[in-house]
């Protein structure tokens, strides 16, 4: 079974509130016959999609494929929150990598956030970058802790968008009583994840990339100029970029075995009118501190868009039953409001939570597994692709000489040993330890 096709229905997106309020975008074309390019992409997401603009501005033939439509994948179905830093803290990234590493680390996730404001504003995409994430927290040691890593943050990196939020002060923007403090980021933001997708889309189609859909890769043979296959067509270039994240299946080994896919899954409830009040009484986004990270926002016409639970393996579960139990914990009254829209996905992790840039081979280039940290950094990712491309590959390098090592067992014991540990962390949360 293939994970692009175990939950959906082929060349279309998800039944989600993001599909439902989406921008309009004419199909492109499938791959027909035979097609030469400069370099050829594999995946539409905002890798992929940021990729092909910044290699088509450079002035190179650019030639996508994607599966379904653009923005299929964990693009068009996140939670659309733009966070600050990578997937780890800067404390451990120091530990990992050094204070140097972790500056430019953390230097390359500010450039990220700025990069994405700035795409949505030179485009005129159709969607806006709305500031403040909030973190909240369920026990005073995550709080103590929170207040360390902001503190390190405006002394060892210059960043002091972070406030401090204790019980009352949270509870003024988050009316919830499964939270005792936290902190809000105002230099993060969320924005509608698809319509992001769609204007990346519309930029790098208009600045000469041509962007195939429906075109489903099953093949890429390596050498001086490789060829990648799909049902109707195939393309040779000079190189390649492997962009298709959880997705990629078993295209590239080397790539599947540090990656690994797994599901992740929002609702979106009915229009809440004045109720949304007793939701959120400021326009931002919520991540908790739970392993099982619950996450929220509200919608343009006020739907609570909930995401929490994740599973493992090929089929989707009961959507609607899985995301409901963490929303009821946090909002029990909402406990009558009808759910419009359910809807899952596949992202990517590794071992390291760091995300994993690959040198295939010398004209074949990979970035994924984002671990959740994906909207502003895929989107770098893609611009850092291509200056690898070009010859300017510090910036890949760096992100490459990070620790992404393989997962064990294999690809037929990856999942059931992942199964293992998440089920372990998950009692972990439900015993709130």
């Amino acid at each position: 079974m293939d994970l692009l096709f175990a939950n959906d229905r082929p060349g279309e997106y998800p039944a989600s509130w993001y599909a439902a309020s989406a921008a309009s975008l004419a199909r492109f074309a499938p791959l027909q016959g035979a097609a030469r390019a400069d370099v050829c992409i594999i995946g539409g997401g905002y890798t992929g999609l940021s990729a092909a603009l910044h290699l088509a501005q450079r002035g190179l033939k650019v030639v996508l494929l994607e599966a379904h439509r653009v923005g299929f994948g964990a693009s068009g179905r996140n939670g659309g929150q733009v966070g600050s830093g990578q997937r780890l803290e800067q404390a451990d990234l120091e530990r990992i990598a050094g204070p140097e590493a972790a500056r430019r680390l953390w230097d390359l996730a500010e450039e990220a956030k700025a990069l994405v404001a700035r795409l949505i504003e030179d485009h005129a995409m159709p969607c806006r970058l709305v500031p403040g994430i909030v973190h909240a927290c369920r026990r005073p040691a995550e709080i103590a802790h929170a207040r360390a890593n902001a503190e390190k943050l405006r002394r060892d990196y210059g960043y002091d968008r972070i406030e401090p939020l204790d019980r009352e002060a949270l509870r003024a923007i988050l009316p919830s009583d499964a939270y005792c403090g936290g902190d809000i980021d105002r230099g993060a933001g969320h924005l509608h994840p698809l319509n992001f997708a769609i204007g990346l889309a519309r930029a790098a189609a208009a600045a000469g990339a041509i962007l195939h859909e429906g075109s489903t890769v099953t093949g890429i043979s390596q050498g001086p100029r490789p060829r990648v296959t799909t049902a109707a067509g195939h393309v040779e270039a000079d190189h390649v970029i492997l962009a298709a994240n959880g997705y990629l299946g078993g295209l590239m080994p080397q790539v599947a075995a540090r990656v690994m896919p797994i599901n992740n899954f929002i609702v979106a409830t009915e229009p809440l009118g004045e109720r949304a009040a007793s939701v959120l009484r400021e326009n931002v986004a919520v991540a908790d501190t739970r392993f099982v990270v619950n996450y929220w926002r509200l919608s343009e016409d006020n739907r609570l868009l909930f995401g929490g639970g994740e599973s493992y393996g090929y089929r989707f579960p009961d959507i609607v039953r899985t995301v409901r139990r963490p929303m009821l914990r946090v909002y029990p009254h909402l406990k009558g409001v009808r759910i419009d829209h359910a809807w899952g996905g596949t992202l990517a992790i590794t071992r390291s939570r760091l995300p994993c840039f690959l040198r295939v081979a010398p004209n074949i280039l990979s970035a994924s597994g984002y671990s959740g940290h994906g909207v502003a950094l895929a989107t770098l990712a893609g611009k850092v692709l291509a200056e690898a491309v070009a010859g300017q590959a510090a910036r890949f390098d760096l992100l490459a000489s990070l620790p992404t090592p393989r997962f064990p067992g294999g690809a037929a014991l990856r999942w059931p040993m992942l199964v293992l540990a998440m089920t372990w962390y998950g009692l972990r949360d439900r015993l709130g330890i």
